[in-house]
């Protein structure tokens, strides 16, 4: 099975907390395929130095547990436009948001997340 794990997920994964322990179960098995969204990178790394934690072993998790889905500028219009659309349904989705939905579509993957943002969006597994 394919899946998008987006930055929540990745967050609550790498400090090791019970939802974290719900994204391991997804990450670490051997017969899913992972993909991260180069945007939720640059959010994850925000939040480690801002939190004063090793940023480097946060990365290097992300690197070597999985694929990294890029972005170019059909995308980039793509997105830009569900975003829009979401944002009539949902009042503040994320424009990393709508990249990682973009991209979980595109990839036929199911998006790990907490974000109450995807909590109406077929794609998105909650895992809280």
């Amino acid at each position: 099975m394919k899946y998008l794990i987006d930055s929540w997920a990745w967050i609550e994964y790498l400090i090791g907390s019970s939802y974290g322990e719900k994204v391991r179960q997804i990450v670490e098995n051997s017969e899913n395929e992972i993909f991260t969204c180069i945007l939720s990178i640059a959010e994850i790394m925000s939040m480690t130095k801002r939190e004063n934690r090793d940023s480097d072993s946060a990365y290097n998790a992300i690197i070597s547990l999985s694929q990294i889905y890029n972005i170019n500028d059909e995308l980039s219009k793509q997105a830009g436009l569900l975003h829009a659309e979401m944002r009539k349904i949902v009042k503040d989705f994320g424009l990393i948001d709508a990249f990682v939905l973009k991209g979980a579509r595109e990839l036929k993957a199911k998006i790990v997340t907490g974000d109450e943002h995807f909590r109406n969006v077929k794609e998105a597994i909650l895992i809280k």
